[in-house]
């Protein structure tokens, strides 16, 4: 059920509107050169003082949306008062969510005092995550209130299920921002951990976040938030809030499954008046093909195209923009998503009559 609700993260693709041409120049991309693509898109960004983060703009990118006195706490989800900054166990801090000794920069600019992953905490939570690699398991770790957090052990975090895929997001969004030019950090994931022992500049574990981010869809909280640092702060984004399917087509969804190189999913024409062809093909036979689903931006299944489980092979599916009473669909976005045994290929379509 989780793995058909992510689905609803592609709604998300109608953020890209409000900056209609800032990802110009992804289309095709997948990844080292995606990647790169996102760096130089993103690289550019205002910067501020670490002082300013506690002052100015945590306050207002982490507010409480119910409460505007209030931020919310990263690993707990408390909302907590702003006025209460702090060393005290009953106060928060700042919460560097990629660990400033993994690239060792510490709380100088940029990495040091970039908004996009730094959140206000809890201070005895934030203390007990320390610089640890993100994976599962563990023993449960509690805030001040006796609110959950999540679990740990002696070298991995585990935040509490709500808030993993907002984890996964903004440690990858600090390994394609940091690519090692004019003196910053070279930040890269790892499928290991400890990932630095030493202080080198990686970040674990890689497969763990990826499912992370496939389990933990985008919410409204990080729309809010990766809006506020683009408009008010940093004027740059978090890709991977704006477009998950980046994502896949940087690092795939699982690390021991095929990538995309191993499947051609194609779409012509795009966007469709009257019908559109969808076409797969695996370069790997022994993948099973499993079904192929037309959502809507509401996460809503509109039309079941095949529901199928053989051996994959080359298959076209022709969709009329027609729902599954056959009645036409209203002109918008659409996503077609293909569920390959453990993997989900999700691509837009645009339906113009």
């Amino acid at each position: 059920m989780k793995k058909i609700v992510f689905v609803l993260i592609f709604i998300l693709a109608l953020a890209s509107f409000l900056c209609a041409d800032y990802y110009d120049g992804t289309e095709g991309l997948y990844g080292d050169e995606l990647k790169t693509a996102l760096y130089f898109i993103i690289k550019d960004h205002t910067t501020y003082s670490y002082d300013a983060l506690r002052d100015y703009i945590l306050p207002n990118t982490d507010e409480d949306p119910n409460n505007s006195n209030n931020v919310i706490l990263i690993y707990t989800g408390r909302s907590q008062d702003k006025d209460t900054f702090g060393g005290l166990l009953d106060e928060w801090n700042r919460e560097h969510v990629w660990a400033k000794s993994h690239g060792d920069f510490g709380n100088t600019i940029p990495c040091g005092t970039d908004a996009h992953h730094i959140r206000p905490c809890d201070v005895g939570v934030n203390s007990i995550r320390g610089n640890k690699d993100f994976d599962n398991g563990g023993s449960a770790v509690y805030g001040y209130y006796n609110d959950y957090a999540g679990n740990t052990d002696g070298d991995s975090f585990e935040p509490r299920d709500e808030v993993k895929g907002d984890i996964a997001r903004m440690i990858m969004y600090m390994a394609v921002r940091y690519e090692g030019e004019n003196d910053e950090p070279d930040l890269e994931l790892v499928d290991y951990i400890p990932s630095s022992p030493a202080g080198q500049p990686y970040f674990g574990k890689e497969s763990v976040l990826i499912q992370w981010h496939i389990d933990d869809p985008v919410d409204s909280f990080e729309i809010t938030r990766n809006e506020k640092i683009y408009t008010n702060w940093q004027h740059n984004r978090n890709p991977f809030i704006d477009h998950p399917e980046f994502v896949e087509r940087i690092w795939c969804y699982a690390i021991d499954d095929p990538c995309m190189e191993n499947i051609i999913i194609k779409s012509y024409p795009n966007p469709f008046s009257t019908s559109t062809t969808l076409s797969f093909s695996l370069t790997m036979n022994e993948q099973e093909l499993e079904r192929i689903d037309i959502y809507n931006v509401k996460g809503q299944i509109v039309r079941t195209l095949l529901i199928f489980s053989s051996p994959f092979h080359p298959v076209e599916v022709t969709w009329d923009g027609r729902d599954g009473n056959d009645k036409l669909v209203k002109n918008g976005i659409y996503f077609y998503v293909v569920s390959i045994e453990k993997q989900k290929y999700v691509n837009k379509l645009t339906f113009m009559k």
